[in-house]
């Protein structure tokens, strides 16, 4: 499937970006997207997580992946029915990166991976807070693309 992906690291971050892109596509395909669609990953700081979960989730505090759905409200414009899906933006927080890879006992790209197949599924309407169940679903789903990508637990 064909898909645009969008990934920004941040300046003095040093990451794979194609691992991203590859873990963002993984998780695109397998939940059978749409052609298309498009997608914005910022790879930041924890700081910036922290400003960016204060604003726009009301949480004063730190987070690791943030996803920032497309309602698909887009006022008085109109958007043609051809053109490509715009999913919305995930942002992650590369200390946590580094953290979470050290306290789970596996590598910064595995936790890299991970955070991105979250935050994606999360912009295709997976919402592991909404109850067990549904965290369930989310956790399967994870663990389905990650196996896929050759990063299983």
């Amino acid at each position: 499937m064909s898909y645009t992906i969008e990934v920004l690291v941040d300046e003095g971050i040093e990451v794979d970006a194609a691992l991203v892109e590859q873990a963002a596509r993984t998780a695109l395909a397998n939940e059978h997207a749409p052609a298309g669609c498009e997608l914005g990953i910022r790879i930041t700081t924890d700081a910036e997580l922290h400003r960016l979960n204060r604003d726009f989730r009301g949480v004063d505090a730190p987070t690791d992946v943030l996803s920032f759905a497309d309602d698909g409200d887009h006022g008085p414009f109109v958007v043609a029915p051809d053109q490509p899906r715009y999913l919305g933006d995930i942002a992650i927080s590369y200390q946590r990166v580094l953290a979470q890879a050290a306290e789970y006992g596996h590598s910064p790209a595995r936790e890299l991976a991970y955070l991105t197949v979250h935050g994606v599924l999360h912009l295709l309407g997976y919402d592991h807070e909404r109850g067990p169940d549904d965290e369930a679903a989310m956790r399967a789903r994870e663990e389905v693309v990650m196996a896929a990508l050759g990063l299983p637990r």
